[in-house]
Order: C-alpha cells, then structure tokens, then sequence
C-alpha cells in the first residue's frame, strides 16, 4: 500500500511539473490592421492595459451600439475591442436604427447577450431607450453580470438605479464651454439645431438652457432651430437632405460669425459640408470626433488612418485648411464614441479581474486613456440639478477641444473652471 501511494504521488509531480512547463494558454489579443489596441510598456501595470493582464477566456463581455450609419464611431471603438480580444471573448450586438419605433427589439437585442451563460458584462453605447428595462430585466435573470451604460438618452437618475455605472459626456460643463470657446473665436451667434424627442432628454434640454445662459453672459445671440428626426419615416436621407437645403438659409440670416451645433450624428456630416462651403463656426460635435461627419463632408478617405487618431486627424486636418476652414471647426482629437465603447469594455475587464473598481473615477479613466493617449480629461459626478445630490455610479466626463488650423491649437477647455451657477441650470 506504501509503495502504491508512493508511486501516485510522485505520478502526480510529474504531471504537475508537465503542466507547469507548458504552454502559457492566456490568450493574447492580436491586433489587427486598422485597430489601435494600445501596446503595454515596461513596468506599466498589466491590468491597465489592452494586453488584458491575468483575464483568461472563461467569460464573456457583451458590447451594445448603433449601426455603422447611425453611431460609427461607437461602432468601431466596440470592433476594435472585439479585434483585440477575439471574437471568441467578446461579443457585440447592434441595436435597430429606428429604435424609438422599436422598443422591444432593442430590449432584447440587449437582453439576448444574458442568455450566455459565460457573460460577465455588458456594455451600451448609446444607450438608447429600453436600455434601462433591459438591464432591469438582465439584473433580475443574472445580477452577476456588470450593466455599463454610456452615453444614456434616459434620465441619469433613472438609468442610474438600474445599471451598475453609467457614463456621459460632461453636457453641463460643456454647454458653457461650446459657447466661451465659440465667443473666444469671435463668433456673435449660436445656432442650436434639434428635434422634439432629443429635446425632451433631460441631458440635451439641460446642456441646450446652459448655452443660452453662457451666450447671454457672453453676448451671444442664441438661436434654436428644428430639423427632422431621423428615426421618423423620412429617415437618415431625408433628415440630411433638410440640413443640405437650410444650411445655406441659416448662414444667409445668421451671418458667417456664427457657429452651429446639432444634437444628432446623421445631421453632423451635411453641416459640416455646407458649413464648409458657405462660410460659418462648428465647435464640436455632440459626440465629438475626428471621425464625426468630417470624412464625409470633406471627401476623404481614412481607410489607411483607420484606428490612428493622431493620423486622422492631421488628415482631416490638411483636408480643413485645404478647403478653407483653417481655425472655424473642431473637435476632440480622440473620438469619444470610439473611446467610450473600446474604453467601458476595458474597464469592465478590469473590474471583473480584480484590478480596478468599478467606481473609481481614476480607473475609469485610465481604461478611457488607453484609446485616448495623449488627451485631457475633466470631469465629475453626475449632480441632479432638482436635488442637488450627487449621483455615486454616474459621471460626466469632456476631453479638450481641438480647433484645426495652420498650427491647429486645443483650447485648454479641460483646464478651465466653469462658474458654479451653471450645475444648477435646468
């Protein structure tokens, strides 16, 4: 009996010291031609980085977004993500285009990824409406599995209680910023172009009633104008067709000391163009982007940038000063849509590997920093301007603005300190 157990145990050594030798079997992610996982450095932290650190392939990570025509940049940041963790890893899903008259596909479109039994996390960007009673509905079959929302068009304090974080771009620090950066380039007028469904989110009403208070402080003239839902029966085409035929219209009345801002991706590209053409200011957009309707309107190809920021933008930024525009358009240097799919997953892989917590503003943002090296951040907690309190799972986050121009200059927008009476304007 002795000797038998002594021959097991050592049996067992051996297959111990095989196994040990072996091959390492965490998977590397492999990055592909037109992605911009970011490369780990010596001595940085390997939780931290796009290599993945100690994550191995026993769960999954769900990415929700628009279609390519509605949401690129989203879009793209969430297939740079899957290109660098595989496919395998992380799965990614589209919501309908025409998501307001489509409620319930886009529920289960999100719902659908929980019936994974090896799902860990699902991120939503945009999250459009059903997005919350998705993740009620996810919380209520899976509670172990991590609801991300970014850039909600539901209430935050709504979204809020039933996601475990959600993420916004900074629409009360920026709807003072927009308008002292457009006042700090000479320009008279504000032209703020909506529609009645992105006008009844509290985020884009709130950032709209902050402009027209900075344009007042500024002595700006500020001017909303009405232009088609693309979600409605006349759809992308129609919507872009509308802003094609009243941009000329618009520079005509407002005079070409005026800058313009749309609430809507699809509007972005033909403003963009007409602006271009007709003379007229373009800030930033919504969804701010190098990517965001500026390849369009100026007719170039990135399919060779496709995944390099600073790349992309010096072409679109040759391309700007080429056609004219040198020192009238900005942006952000990194896509915030590409950052904020690519990034959130990031930072759910973090947290589900033990190596950041989930609502730690500085691990955020340094999963955002990854797709965003070499920009700057600002942002805070999520203040409900009824109420006053802070919210513990929400923030709002901006990077500095970019002016293009022959040398092209940021604005230092994430250095400034906006005055205290616009976090309670609503």
């Amino acid at each position: 009996m002795k000797k038998m157990l002594s021959l097991l145990l050592a049996l067992v050594m051996v297959l111990s010291l095989a196994a040990c030798g072996g091959k390492d079997n965490t998977p590397t992610p492999v990055q592909q031609e037109g992605t911009d996982a970011p490369e780990q450095t010596e001595g940085e932290d390997s939780g931290s980085t796009a290599e993945g650190g100690d994550a191995g392939d026993d769960y999954h990570i769900g990415i929700v977004t628009g279609s390519v025509s509605q949401s690129e940049d989203d879009r793209r940041g969430a297939e740079a993500f899957e290109a660098a963790y595989g496919s395998d890893r992380i799965k990614l899903a589209i919501y309908p285009d025409n998501f307001t008259e489509e409620l319930e596909t886009t529920i289960q479109t999100i719902v659908n990824l929980s019936d994974d039994p090896d799902m860990k996390a699902i991120i939503v960007n945009q999250s459009i409406p059903g997005t919350t009673e998705a993740f009620r509905q996810i919380k209520e079959r899976r509670p172990d599995i991590l609801c991300i929302a970014g850039e909600s068009h539901e209430d935050l304090p709504v979204i809020g209680e039933a996601a475990d974080l959600v993420c916004n771009n900074d629409f009360v620090s920026r709807g003072y910023l927009i308008i002292r950066t457009a006042h700090e380039l000479g320009c008279d007028t504000f032209v703020h172009i909506s529609f009645p469904r992105h006008m009844s989110y509290e985020t884009m009403s709130r950032r709209a009633a902050i402009m027209e208070a900075a344009c007042e402080e500024f002595g700006m003239k500020f001017v909303l104008e009405t232009a088609p839902d693309p979600t409605t029966d006349v759809g992308v085409p129609g919507a872009q067709a509308y802003i094609l035929e009243k941009v000329p219209e618009w520079v005509q009345q407002y005079g070409e000391k005026a800058a313009y801002f749309c609430t809507n991706d699809a509007h972005t590209e033909p403003l963009l163009k007409q602006l271009m053409e007709y003379g007229g200011y373009f800030i930033e957009a919504d969804l701010p982007s190098p990517l965001m309707g500026y390849p369009g309107a100026l007719g170039i190809d990135l399919t060779q940038e496709q995944g390099d920021f600073e790349k992309i933008l010096a072409k679109v930024e040759a391309s700007v000063n080429e056609k004219g525009g040198a020192g009238r358009f900005g942006t952000w240097a990194y896509s915030y849509g590409y950052t904020l799919s690519a990034g959130l997953a990031q930072h759910a892989m973090n947290v589900i590997d033990g190596k950041s917590d989930l609502l730690d503003m500085d691990d955020i943002a340094s999963a955002l920093q990854q797709y965003s090296p070499n920009a700057e951040w600002n942002g805070s907690s999520y203040t409900n301007a009824s109420t006053g309190v802070k919210s513990d799972n929400t923030y709002l986050i901006y990077q500095d603005t970019y002016i293009m121009g022959d040398p092209g200059h940021y604005m230092g927008s994430a250095q400034v300190e906006v005055p205290e009476k616009y976090f309670t304007i609503s």
